[in-house]
């Protein structure tokens, strides 16, 4: 990564109310220094509206607007046809939470992938819908406790395994698709240049631990991040045309059960579920990697 390549104004301000140790301000701070001042960003109701773009006090230093819900798709499919009208060549990009992505927004978001939209697409996985009180979300893994999915003694946590989005835009067989984690910093701003760089429908994926939700010290947001990673739960992969073009592979894979500890949403785990969300990690890796975990 050429320092040429990252802007040296911060185009997302401190002084915003997000939550200590909350994943998205370094997601969208980082990610503004490749994309630059020539940027417009929507984003539908999640988290970083509420801390980052509530009117009249706005974090973003580049034009910025917002709509319903589950329109992240279409709305900046129309901003950026409208631009190209002009003859304009701003970046139009949309960023979304795994609720407005995965479930709320997931029609809007397909038809402008199968139209080929030349926008961007981010989806900030803090795995539920944290704006709105910490209900689960299609993003929500197999036995964590939400707000709707409470562990008890007869239903312990969320019964489902997470949906695989990533996958599902790779379907798509758009121009690019991503995932990252900011705790591999390199990897996640070469990913974002390549977005930037690339013309038609670009999908990318990022991991957002969030303290408040995952009931973890907001100093380890990081850690969490590197650790999702080396366990599985989230794999990092590059994708262009439906055809998977790079894969990270963990230098020592750890066991799921090294994620889970220090997350209060699992803390009611019994051997039986940490042994299935073992079973969901190392079918996903065989799938990915072709090879046993």
């Amino acid at each position: 990564m050429n320092i040429k390549d990252l802007s040296d104004e911060i185009l997302f301000t401190p002084g915003h109310t997000a939550c200590a140790g909350c994943g998205a301000p370094p997601i969208v701070r980082n990610i503004m220094k490749i994309f630059g001042k020539d940027t417009i960003i929507y984003t539908p109701a999640n988290c970083l509206l509420v801390f980052g773009g509530t009117y009249p006090y706005l974090a973003w230093k580049v034009p910025y607007f917002h709509e319903a819900f589950e329109n992240t798709g279409a709305c900046i499919s129309g901003v950026a046809r409208a631009l190209r009208k002009q003859g304009k060549k701003t970046l139009v990009v949309g960023i979304a939470g795994d609720g407005g992505t995965y479930d709320i927004g997931i029609q809007a978001l397909s038809g402008a992938a199968e139209r080929n939209e030349d926008v961007i697409y981010i989806c900030y996985d803090n795995e539920a819908y944290m704006n709105t009180g910490i209900q689960r979300s299609g993003s929500t893994p197999y036995g964590a406790a939400t707000t709707t999915t409470p562990a008890g003694t007869k239903i312990p946590g969320k019964l489902d395994h997470k949906k695989d989005m990533a996958e599902i835009m790779r379907a798509h067989e758009v121009p690019y698709v991503a995932t990252m984690s900011i705790a591999h910093q390199r990897d996640f701003l070469e990913k974002a240049k390549k977005a930037r760089d690339v013309e038609g429908f670009r999908y990318l994926h990022i991991i957002s631990p969030c303290p408040t939700g995952w009931r973890f010290d907001p100093s380890l947001t990081i850690e969490m991040s590197r650790k999702a990673v080396d366990s599985g739960m989230w794999t990092l992969f590059e994708a262009e045309y439906g055809e998977i073009t790079n894969i990270y592979k963990p230098k020592k894979k750890i066991p799921v059960k090294e994620y889970l500890m220090g997350q209060g949403r699992f803390r009611h785990f019994t051997p039986e579920m940490v042994e299935e969300l073992q079973r969901w990690v190392d079918h996903k890796w065989k799938r990915i990697y072709g090879e046993e975990p």
